[in-house]
């Protein structure tokens, strides 16, 4: 069986797309397959999105990113996990990739992201930048990853004293267990935070982070992109308004 683990926090807009591309791509690949969401502390109606598309909802209060994907893969019953974030939409290629990987003899990998809709210039620079070293030190995006299950364990999960770049860690992690490899294809992501800050604002977070040190994602201080109040996509309102 085959696990898709899901970190959700008020995500009951954009998770109904990412069941659905999960749930189609397990079936045109005819999958095995489970989803597990594990709902943390939403106060919107992210758990019955989540049951409505046939997941399996594990509910937790910790609101923090690397806690809810360990809570997902703790009880998630496949011998593959694939976590996906909530506003990610995956695909065929991405996953019969993955699945190859595995079947060579990785023990998990990963994927680098597109960004759905229109992004500010700096955004796509930006991204694209960070995608270079990415690839090249075969660091994944926090949205597509997977692993077998036993390599889950060995590797410990993801660190839960971070409340950020927990991706990270967690392929560093599992490179101590065996090979890790990122697919060819990029998986879409939103990029309603790149919509709803700044360039400015941006700089700001990231160069506030670079500044506290190794301590930097010890706490969600500084997060706010990723633990404040959500912004509204303003492509959303664009769309009203067309």
């Amino acid at each position: 069986m085959i696990s898709f683990c899901i970190p959700a926090h008020n995500e009951e807009q954009l998770l109904p797309g990412t069941l659905a591309a999960i749930n189609n791509v397990a079936r045109e690949l005819s999958l095995d397959f489970e989803i597990v969401v594990a709902d943390d502390g939403s106060t919107d109606g992210t758990g019955d999105a989540a049951i409505a598309a046939g997941a399996r909802v594990i509910r937790i209060a910790k609101r923090q990113i690397s806690a809810a994907r360990n809570a997902a893969a703790q009880n998630a019953r496949g011998d593959v996990i694939f976590f996906t974030d909530a506003d990610t939409q995956i695909h065929l290629a991405a996953v019969s990739q993955a699945l190859a990987l595995l079947e060579s003899g990785c023990v998990g990998g990963g994927a680098l992201v597109r960004l759905d809709g229109r992004v500010p210039v700096w955004a796509t620079i930006m991204l694209e930048c960070l995608s270079m070293p990415y690839r090249l030190l075969s660091f994944s995006a926090g949205a597509f990853m997977f692993c077998t299950h036993e390599a889950f364990k060995q590797s410990g999960g993801f660190d839960e004293a971070l409340f950020g770049a927990e991706e990270i860690r967690f392929a560093i992690a599992l490179k101590r267990v065996g090979r890790f490899r990122l697919i060819q294809d990029r998986v879409l992501t939103s990029g309603r935070k790149l919509r709803a800050y700044s360039g400015s604002e941006m700089v700001g977070i990231f160069g506030r982070l670079a500044l506290r040190g190794s301590g930097r994602m010890s706490s969600r201080e500084g997060l706010d992109a990723w633990y404040g109040p959500r912004r509204p996509d303003p492509s959303d309102a664009k769309t009203t308004r067309e």
